[in-house]
């Protein structure tokens, strides 16, 4: 007996740079994704995250999880910047990451750029 449609958590199991942006998600390895993603050492992970959801330490639970490969994090904030909560900043930085907040868009852009020269980077990307 056939099954209906099986949803799964969204996972890339690898990396790749983000070939576009908007109307709510993101293009990358000749495939779509609705909604904010983040851009792991282990992969690209769906993220239940939007504009209106505070940027806390439980959201960015993941990110801490894989601290040990990332370098700078990237975080895409939507399309105002917002600044990051002292609490997750320290976090972050006790395990020795960089964060940049900054416009989903120029976090595109920058993550892309990093990539490409095979630095430790990790982006959060707020759908736009």
């Amino acid at each position: 007996m056939a099954k209906g449609i099986e949803i799964r958590a969204a996972h890339f199991p690898g990396r790749a740079p983000i070939d576009t942006y908007g109307n709510g998600g993101f293009r990358f390895a000749d495939m779509s994704h609705r909604g904010s993603i983040l851009c792991l050492p282990s992969g690209i992970h769906g993220w239940d995250m939007d504009m209106s959801k505070p940027l806390s330490l439980e959201n960015f639970r993941r990110v801490l999880e894989e601290a040990g490969d990332i370098e700078v994090l990237l975080v895409g904030t939507g399309t105002e910047l917002r600044r990051l909560p002292d609490e997750l900043k320290q976090a972050l930085k006790a395990r020795g990451i960089s964060s940049d907040p900054m416009s989903t868009g120029a976090a595109v852009r920058t993550f892309n750029i990093m990539l490409s020269e095979q630095r430790a980077v990790a982006a959060a990307l707020i759908a736009v």
